[in-house]
């Protein structure tokens, strides 16, 4: 089984390089980095392959609204050669208020938007000359002055909604899915894996510690967090038997923030969307996702009290057997 980490948003920068460098020496497939409105993904993947040899490196995910295509392939290009070839791009479409109110665009045709995309950075990172006609970029006569490490990067697609889901299948190496139900996952990638087999991954909110009441807490405020912050997570979730716990989180949140609404998330949540409690709980709990068909789990670390000894915690629990 090829395990995976993630390692962002509630890490500071020294601390993603850190828990980088001590992983480095592990059996860690590969090593994902999230971008939402802190650190820069290509900055943090040069950073983090600096720190390891082995691993992978990926983007978890570069969102298609605050880049150009051209601006991706390039980045694409400089982080697979200064990683001698690690490089997985992880392109996704993020959410309506980062797109929107953070970056100033449009949240518009996002599935036609990710296909043109996908093509056109294949395209450049080819090594051709750049002559595309889509529906929504025209580009003419570029080739990129750098040569790529390799022709060919691996592109996974982060996907929730069924047409993006059908997309990732049809153009992308990979998938990667988050905050989705297991019991739906696992009939979603048996249906899919049955026409075209693809990586399947998937981010899974990760919370180890000694005191599981510890563990169970800071799920429940991850969890709660993307219910209220995240409209796309929250109907997905209403409509796959999270309708009246996604409801109340919500309107606890527009009541207080994130005070208690935590308090909200169910035992049922918890079990199908995250893994939480004591190193030996999670373990067994991991098995629970592999064995939907997940064919590289990444363990998104949430750190609980100091964050070095909680990831020393993390490590001794899932990468050092």
């Amino acid at each position: 089984m090829r395990v995976a980490c993630s390692l962002g948003s509630l890490l500071t920068i020294d601390e993603v390089i850190q828990c980088s460098e001590i992983i480095s020496n592990t059996k860690i497939d590969t090593i994902w980095v999230p971008e939402t409105w802190g650190m820069e993904n290509f900055s943090m993947l040069g950073a983090v392959s600096a720190k390891t040899r082995t691993q992978k490196i990926g983007s978890s995910i570069i969102n298609i609204y605050s880049r150009s295509p051209s601006t991706i392939a390039m980045g694409a290009a400089t982080i697979d050669t200064l990683s001698n070839g690690r490089l997985i791009l992880g392109l996704g479409t993020s959410s309506i208020p980062i797109v929107e109110s953070f970056h100033g665009n449009k949240f518009e045709k996002p599935v036609q938007r990710m296909k043109e995309y996908v093509e056109i950075i294949r395209l450049a990172l080819s090594g051709k000359q750049i002559k595309y006609d889509g529906e929504i970029f025209k580009l003419n006569n570029f080739t990129l002055l750098i040569k790529p490490k390799r022709n060919e990067i691996p592109i996974y697609v982060a996907a929730i909604n069924k047409k993006m889901v059908d997309l990732a299948w049809s153009i992308g190496d990979g998938v990667i899915f988050y905050l989705r139900p297991l019991k739906e996952m696992k009939e979603t990638i048996s249906k899919m894996q049955s026409k075209k087999k693809i990586d399947v991954t998937c981010q899974l909110i990760t919370c180890v510690s000694e005191n599981p009441d510890d563990a169970i807490q800071r799920a429940k405020k991850t969890i709660a967090f993307y219910v209220s912050v995240g409209e796309i997570y929250r109907k997905f979730l209403a409509n796959n038997g999270y309708s009246s716990e996604t409801e109340n989180i919500f309107e606890e949140f527009k009541k207080s923030g994130f005070k208690s609404n935590h308090e909200l998330v169910t035992d049922s949540m918890l079990q199908s969307l995250s893994i939480c409690g004591t190193p030996n709980e999670c373990k067994q709990q991991l098995d629970n996702f592999i064995n939907a068909g997940i064919d590289q789990p990444i363990l998104q670390f949430n750190p609980i009290g100091k964050t070095s000894d909680s990831f020393q915690l993390f490590k001794k629990t899932f990468l050092d057997e």
